[in-house]
């Protein structure tokens, strides 16, 4: 019994420190910011200067050595689009951000990210690599800081800070392409999918007939109707009694669905043209 009690008391114990949580070395952070109609998501950890000397020959992060910029896994920034880095394309997506500080400049290298461990990059050709001059700040940063400061409609600073040190990258963003393409997309009105959906509706809702006829024929009366959009009309035209043109309908609907191979509605529309045959 004794040396059961003793076990049970050496499992709660290792349990109970098991759940003692204290505060991370370099806390994880994350920053999202909304620049024109893209998306910047930085994830990174912010390790401490703790009264060491950061940036140098002989520094916590030495000259001329890669660094995962952060501490512990690999620092994560994402584009939801297509961006320009210091004037230098890079599509959307997210990567792996691993630098090279100098004295004078830091490289600023970006990779596909693939994985959490910042080691997997090192020998890998980044997607882009740019050059940013060092800036000094008046006061110092205990923790490491990715910021985004500066933002318009289609630009904004991507700034890396700690200790002293200060470095910032230009990041444009595509606006004017995306507005004009939504405002023309607006102002032209409702496509063909739209017209069938409100048609589809009123069908099964046994709602306007006459008007979910109006919406159908908007969305079929075009060079390349969609044989799916053919036989909804076919049946609108079926329960509004207008059974000679709902043949007609479902005809074309017939053939448009042979010449795509769907058996299917091949099927129903022949069915259906018996049907209102009799």
């Amino acid at each position: 019994m004794k040396s059961i009690l003793t076990i049970a008391f050496v499992l709660f114990v290792g349990m109970s420190f098991g759940q003692i949580q204290t505060p991370a070395a370099s806390p994880a952070a994350k920053v999202e910011q909304t620049v024109g109609l893209t998306t910047i998501t930085a994830e990174y950890s912010r390790p401490s200067v703790k009264g060491r000397t950061i940036f140098a020959t002989d520094g916590l992060v030495p000259f001329g050595k890669i660094w995962r910029t952060g501490a512990n896994l690999a620092t994560k920034i994402e584009f939801s689009d297509d961006v320009k880095i210091n004037g230098k394309e890079l599509k959307g997506g997210a990567y792996a951000v691993l630098t090279v500080p100098n004295a004078d400049a830091w490289d600023v290298n970006f990779y596909a990210f693939e994985a959490a461990g910042f080691g997997s990059y090192v020998e890998k050709t980044p997607d882009l690599t740019v050059r940013a001059e060092v800036g000094t700040i008046p006061m110092k940063m205990e923790n490491f800081t990715i910021s985004i400061h500066n933002i318009t409609d289609t630009s904004a600073d991507l700034n890396f800070a700690w200790d002293k040190t200060w470095v910032s990258l230009d990041v444009e963003v595509e606006v004017e392409s995306k507005v004009m393409a939504a405002i023309e997309s607006t102002m032209a009105g409702p496509s063909g999918n739209d017209y069938y959906a409100a048609a589809s509706y009123y069908h099964s809702a046994g709602k306007d007939l006459n008007q979910a006829l109006t919406w159908i024929n908007k969305a079929t009366n075009v060079d390349n109707p969609k044989f799916w959009q053919v036989r909804k009309k076919a049946l609108i035209l079926a329960d509004l009694g207008k059974k000679k043109m709902a043949i007609e309908a479902a005809n074309l609907s017939m053939n448009l669905a042979m010449e795509a191979g769907n058996d299917d509605y091949v099927k129903m529309n022949k069915d259906s043209i018996a049907e209102w045959s009799k």
